[in-house]
């Protein structure tokens, strides 16, 4: 067995799979809030009163390994992370499973996710436009949540290799004069503008705030109150015409940044939108929008039209990718250990 784990600010999504040949069979799955937790090892411990509960357990030897993605950049054997307020390390991990260091996983969510798109069902996929994928060449995926990841996926000659990248914290560029008057109103509020500023889900607020200053939500001094939340449920209910044009212009700003990260590596592999955010805005994302603002790139325009985007629709793919990345090691294990013992595997 493997067990996967998607590590977020807000929510936690552990899955226990079961080893399949090649390919994992989920047999149980667990999503709680992160903050009614104090530790990984508080996380994982609940897990396992809910695997009792459904008569399995993680005790009787049969866990191989685990992978865990986390909103946060890894560094040697630990994740660190301004969204997650745990220690999170393989050590603590492999402690609580009763597993060897080596046997324990921990990968950038971002770089899980990404992952994650060879091993989907094509019901996991929304096509936004009729573009077909062409073989062996470069994909990208880009998720905007709390804050914007991208990655990059590259053919190397036996499969996709996913390159993490830091695109998000690139500067903020301003496609006309609304968003020049949106980068001003942030650059009064901070020292420089990130993308990830507004392709994410406090962009909302800025946007909102920042083109729309008469329409002032009392929601806006409440901190309990999700905001983007509030702005994209009143602009599907048509009840505020700010926020109806707030929705338009995060998502043409959003559309506008996977197309110029498409002009950077030429996905003609695909376009792979995943986060929470694309989920709760499919509509949206249905409408033309963003692939108007994608292929709106002058010269290149029509090249850009021929890139497939799709939205990923299996809210799983970070555990998902985690949970193959560990089979891989586990495979990896097993060929090792059948060659120093003069076996083949067929």
């Amino acid at each position: 067995m493997i067990l996967a784990a998607d590590l977020g600010g807000t929510k936690c999504t552990l899955i226990l799979f079961e080893i399949c040949g090649r390919r994992l069979r989920p047999l149980s799955r667990l999503t709680v809030p992160t903050a009614e937790f104090s530790s990984i090892e508080e996380l994982l411990e609940g897990f396992s009163a809910h695997l009792e509960r459904e008569g399995q357990s993680l005790e009787n030897g049969r866990l191989q390994s685990a992978a865990f993605g986390v909103a946060g950049v890894i560094v040697d054997d630990r994740a660190v992370s301004n969204n997650l307020a745990w220690t999170v390390t393989r050590e603590r991990i492999a402690k609580v499973l009763a597993l060897r260091a080596s046997e324990v996983s921990l990968l950038n969510d971002v770089e899980a996710a990404a992952s994650s798109l060879i091993h989907l069902a094509a019901g996991d996929l929304l096509p936004l436009n009729s573009s077909t994928p062409e073989p062996r060449l470069p994909k990208l995926y880009i998720a905007a949540g709390t804050g914007l990841g991208e990655s990059i996926l590259f053919w190397n000659g036996d499969g996709y290799q996913v390159s993490p990248c830091e695109a998000g914290l690139t500067d903020f560029a301003p496609a006309n004069e609304e968003e020049i008057a949106l980068l001003k109103f942030l650059l009064g509020r901070m020292p420089r503008v990130a993308t990830e500023e507004l392709v994410s889900g406090r962009g909302f607020r800025f946007i909102h705030e920042a083109l729309f200053p008469q329409a002032h939500h009392a929601f806006f001094d409440d901190p309990q109150v999700d905001a983007a939340a509030r702005i994209t449920q009143q602009a599907f209910g048509k009840t505020c015409a700010a926020c109806e044009r707030t929705l338009h212009i995060w998502t043409r700003i959003y559309g506008s940044e996977a197309g110029n990260m498409a002009l950077r590596t030429l996905p003609f592999g695909g376009v792979y939108i995943g986060g929470g955010v694309a989920l709760k805005i499919l509509s949206k994302l249905k409408d033309g929008t963003f692939v108007r603002a994608f292929c709106d790139k002058a010269l290149l325009s029509a090249e850009l039209e021929r890139i497939p985007i799709y939205v990923v629709l299996n809210q799983d793919a970070t555990a998902l990718g985690a949970a193959y990345a560990a089979l891989d090691s586990v495979n990896r294990v097993s060929k090792s250990r059948d060659i120093e013992t003069g076996e083949q595997s067929c």
